[in-house]
């Protein structure tokens, strides 16, 4: 177009857009409701301006295209919209619509890929089209309407005024915000290392780069004489990692007749296999390869293991029944024996003493409520459960403990000791006296302890026992060093002193004078014991 025929149009258009404009400024309302007379004296108004105020106004105006039909014009109503929600920006609490969804135009979902895909290529499109539509525009009279972008709004967005942290943007936002990355071309790697990843690694080169943690692929070693001499290359470095990775891939490749033949000749990748199977709990490929090398009892000791993962008491007690005539040696044939008998017990005295506890009739389990079941436990625990509660049970119950000593053959320390502290968690001092009370084939009475009086004591001042009841077995301790030292440690007084009298050590006498409170008993029997006329027979022993 010519540039005057340019400069004529400019004014011309922006005098159009006046019109329209001066519409608002003169009041609102519906266009057909207006006079004929009240657009044209608009019209005299912008044709009087001189041609250097049209240049001016062309240059400061702020308006954009338009068209006619204001009616079925959405985006210019959409950006009036616009300014108006944004000229209240800051009268809304941004609070207010923490729970509003985030829609466009369309109903979909602000953020989804559909929408951002349509988004994109919605922009992309109407801009262009738009330019098009715009050069190619000379005169006002046309009705042709203005592409019509989709929306890149949300309706939430309208009253935000500004994204709050962790909300959704517009595309636009997300690409504003996101800062540019420059990629750098990838530096060419050493032609060395490109062979890490190639097949082309000999077994003695292989085990290397294991040893190294190196990657390295064994799948290349495909026949049976590659994959033998891949496993004695690893046992050959004495590495058991790799001796390790080597059997898995050998496990997974061949066959367990073929594996274990192999590996019946090679004992120490037998044995790293044998361990390895105990440590993943691969019981079944573990019983095979016991029964392919015919050994029998570690194939029984392998399934009595089984027994660990069975929970329910009475499955167990079948599941062991069944190992009692598997070949185990003589000793393992009575333990499992033993093991057996006593789920049986257990399962018995459980069912029994849960009855008891349930009724409260029992004053025992009144006082002491049980804090555990009995089942699945050690035989000391059960022992030393028995001694608790049953402990003046009759000898023919199956909860009595004398019952369990003899069944089971627990020796004399260890029913003493296990007997000893549960009467002595209970206090019954009673009990514990006639624990180490023996009577001769004459009738009289002594007390013996097969674990030893110190350990009596000890285990005595552990569960809290009287000074009395700690003096009487102190003093059954026939070592002195040790006697005094038990008495010094657990404040025996009576012991100390009746000792050094009994080694007329008056010197010592003197000194552990010190060590009493001033004005107590103990301080008086000493000075008792000094004033004394034996005083004067242990000063010349001395």
């Amino acid at each position: 177009m010519p540039h005057s025929l340019t400069r004529k149009a400019r004014p011309v258009a922006a005098d159009a857009v006046a019109v329209l404009r001066g519409r608002a400024r003169c009041g609102r309302g519906d266009a057909k409701d207006r006079p004929l007379n009240y657009f044209k004296s608009c019209g005299s108004t912008l044709m009087s301006r001189t041609k250097g105020d049209e240049e001016e106004y062309w240059n400061s105006s702020k308006f954009k295209a338009f068209t006619f039909d204001d009616e079925d014009d959405e985006l210019s109503q959409l950006k009036e919209s616009k300014r108006a929600v944004n000229s209240l920006r800051d009268f809304v609490d941004d609070d207010d619509d923490d729970d509003l969804e985030r829609v466009s135009w369309s109903g979909e979902p602000v953020g989804s890929i559909s929408w951002s895909i349509r988004e994109t290529a919605g922009n992309s499109g109407s801009t262009h089209e738009g330019r098009e539509q715009l050069k190619s525009r000379n005169s006002f009279s046309s009705c042709a309407q203005l592409p019509k972008p989709a929306s890149t709004y949300s309706l939430s967005s309208f009253f935000r005024g500004r994204t709050r942290p962790g909300s959704f943007q517009s595309l636009s936002d997300a690409l504003s915000d996101t800062p540019a990355k420059s990629y750098a071309p990838e530096l060419g790697r050493p032609k060395g290392e490109y062979r890490d990843y190639s097949n082309d690694w000999s077994p003695s080169d292989t085990v290397r780069r294991l040893r190294k943690g190196k990657v390295c692929s064994l799948e290349r070693f495909r026949s049976l004489q590659d994959k033998l001499q891949l496993l004695e290359e690893a046992v050959s470095v004495h590495d058991g990692n790799v001796i390790t990775a080597v059997l898995i891939f050998l496990k997974r490749t061949l066959s367990k007749e073929i594996l274990f033949r192999e590996l019946e000749v090679r004992q120490v990748a037998l044995r790293h296999l044998i361990h390895y199977l105990k440590e993943i709990g691969d019981q079944k490929l573990l019983l095979d390869l016991f029964r392919f090398l015919d050994r029998t009892e570690e194939l029984a000791l392998s399934h009595y293991r089984e027994h660990l993962n069975i929970q329910d008491p009475e499955k167990r007690k079948e599941f062991l029944k069944t190992c009692i005539g598997l070949p185990f040696s003589a000793e393992d044939s009575a333990h499992i024996q033993d093991h057996y008998t006593l789920l049986e017990r257990q399962i018995i005295i459980e069912a029994n003493d849960r009855h008891l506890e349930s009724a409260g009739q029992t004053e025992i389990f009144r006082k002491h409520p049980r804090k555990a079941s009995i089942l699945n436990m050690p035989l000391v625990t059960t022992l030393f459960y028995s001694c608790f509660y049953h402990y003046t049970e009759a000898e023919g119950t199956f909860s009595s403990p004398i019952n369990l000593k003899k069944t089971f053959k627990i020796p004399d320390k260890q029913y003493v000791l296990t007997a000893l502290a549960a009467r002595a968690k209970l206090r019954a001092w009673h009990d514990v006296d006639a624990l180490f009370t023996t009577k001769n084939w004459l009738g009289y009475t002594k007390k013996r302890a097969p674990i030893g009086f110190h350990r009596v004591v000890e285990i005595l001042h552990k569960n809290n026992a009287p000074v009395q009841i700690l003096q009487e077995y102190i003093n059954l301790v026939e070592d002195v060093d040790t006697k005094l030292n038990l008495a010094t440690r657990f404040k025996c007084h009576d012991v100390v002193i009746d000792t050094y009298r009994d080694l007329k050590d008056r010197q010592q006498l003197v000194a552990y004078k010190s060590k009493v409170d001033k004005g107590s008993a103990e301080e008086d029997k000493i000075d008792a014991i000094l004033s004394s006329s034996e005083v004067v027979a242990w000063k010349w022993t001395c």
